[in-house]
């Protein structure tokens, strides 16, 4: 049976510590258990992946003791507290304090369960992202600009490198936010031509009537509004790397000066009659398969595809998701001089859920709007991302029910806590919710009282 977290407990009663080990072994933990303070504390440290349940009245070091240095060891490690009904009072006051939750004695097994487990995947998550933050803090070289780990990534990596060095053309494929550009820098930066100019250019974006004067420059009174001699993108790539994205976009008249351009390593510009020699490595991007584009010429395809790469949409390496994410926390955070924004489960799962359509690109804007916006959780921001019509809908098919809810929940407890200022009492009224419910609902969605009091009149 696979292990559903990690548990110290701790209790100085026997009988109740041997019982609660074995219910959690049942539900699937794993269990060390002490019967004092001083000793469990010796077993927690960084590497501790689970949680803490202990009883608050013991003799010589008590819970809130425990709470208190285990939380000075290791920053957000969740502790569960046990405690008599009389109190509660001290144990929601341990909660602001940093206790993940309590429960009261006599407890409810089941009850005890389902929170240990919705604690080890806090912790599981807040060591995720510590080892995130770490993987990104260690990466060097292309590693360093092509973000992830998925076996996807790291092939195309490993192909990127070996083509930077053959000098040859090269046609990355891609579906739109994929990284095209950012391969055919890496493409660039990695080869002998790296000292010399990267010139993009996007094919689709300018209109049918300048393509050719901005792929190959034109003399003074060339047309009418030619008012001086302009240097084209072949003429100014010389000795580097011209990168024609779109290029399925390119009109046919002008394949034909490229496919010449490309064979005889010359251009003229646009009402000149003198051959320019150009020496140039040309990186084709496109998101159709070029060879089964009738608007596109077989013989420049053949010319082009000397080499190709085809980068994965973010759909099929969902496990480098998060760590795209936390790229672009760091970045945001580190140009606004602020701590990154820490995922809720919530948060995380939605993350793992969605089916990313925009690909890379619209995974950093939702990055950069979460970071800057502490109200709003991932599902809040693809929900209402522009340019995304019926966004609900188009976001409901691509989410679980379970996250759909829970999403739909939260919604609700930040627009009550907002109505009432920060009010959990007024908060608690509106929604019928018990307190202790009502807290473990905030802790699990990210949401803290005081973001609400802030806005208060």
């Amino acid at each position: 049976m696979d292990i559903r977290g990690h548990v110290i407990l701790v209790d100085d009663e026997a009988m109740v510590r041997q019982s609660t080990e074995q219910w959690l072994k049942v539900c699937g933990f794993s269990v060390e258990s002490f019967s004092c303070a001083e000793s469990a504390l010796q077993a927690i440290d960084e590497n501790f992946s689970g949680v803490v349940v202990t009883d608050v009245k013991m003799p010589g070091m008590d819970g809130l003791e425990l709470l208190r240095e285990a939380l000075m060891k290791v920053s957000g490690m969740p502790v569960i507290l046990l405690t008599a009904h009389g109190d509660v009072d001290m144990a929601i006051s341990a909660m602001r304090k940093g206790a993940y939750d309590f429960i009261e004695k006599p407890y409810v097994p089941e009850r005890l369960a389902e929170t240990v487990q919705r604690a080890c995947e806090k912790r599981r998550l807040i060591l995720e992202n510590n080892k995130l933050q770490q993987n990104l803090a260690s990466l060097s070289g292309v590693d360093a600009r092509i973000i992830g780990v998925s076996p996807a990534i790291q092939r195309l990596k490993r192909e990127l490198v070996k083509l930077a060095e053959q000098d040859t053309h090269v046609i990355v494929y891609g579906e739109t936010g994929t990284g095209k550009e950012l391969v055919a820098q890496c493409l660039h930066e990695y080869s002998h031509r790296k000292k010399h100019n990267f010139v993009p250019i996007n094919c689709g974006a300018i209109p049918e009537s300048l393509i050719e004067s901005e792929l190959f420059g034109h003399e003074a009174g060339a047309f009418t509004s030619a008012a001086k001699r302009r240097v084209g993108k072949f003429e100014y790539s010389d000795k580097g790397t011209l990168f024609l994205d779109e290029i399925e976009s390119m009109p046919a008249n002008l394949q034909i000066k490229l496919l010449r351009a490309f064979q005889e390593g010359v251009i003229e510009r646009l009402g000149s009659n003198t051959a320019i020699e150009v020496d140039l490595r040309v990186i084709a991007a496109s998101k159709v398969d070029l060879r089964d584009d009738d608007n596109f010429r077989e013989d420049l395809f053949y010319r082009l595809s000397i080499s190709q790469l085809h980068i994965p949409p973010l759909r099929e390496r969902l496990e480098d998701v998060p760590l795209l994410f936390n790229h672009y926390l760091k970045i945001v955070a580190s140009d606004h001089d602020k701590n990154p924004r820490t995922l809720s489960v919530h948060d995380h799962s939605t993350l793992m859920s969605y089916q990313w359509p925009g690909n890379v690109r619209e995974l950093k804007n939702i990055a950069i709007r979460f970071s800057l916006d502490p109200d709003l959780s991932v599902a809040d921001i693809l929900m209402a991302s522009e340019g995304m019509s019926h966004g609900s809908e188009i976001l409901s098919k691509q989410l679980s029910l379970a996250i759909q809810v829970a999403n739909f929940e939260a919604d609700v407890i930040r627009d009550a806590l907002g109505f009432h200022q920060g009010n959990i009492k007024l908060t608690m009224e509106q929604l019928d919710l018990p307190r202790r419910t009502l807290n473990q609902k905030m802790i699990r969605y990210g949401i803290n009282r005081n973001d609400f009091k802030s806005k208060s009149l």
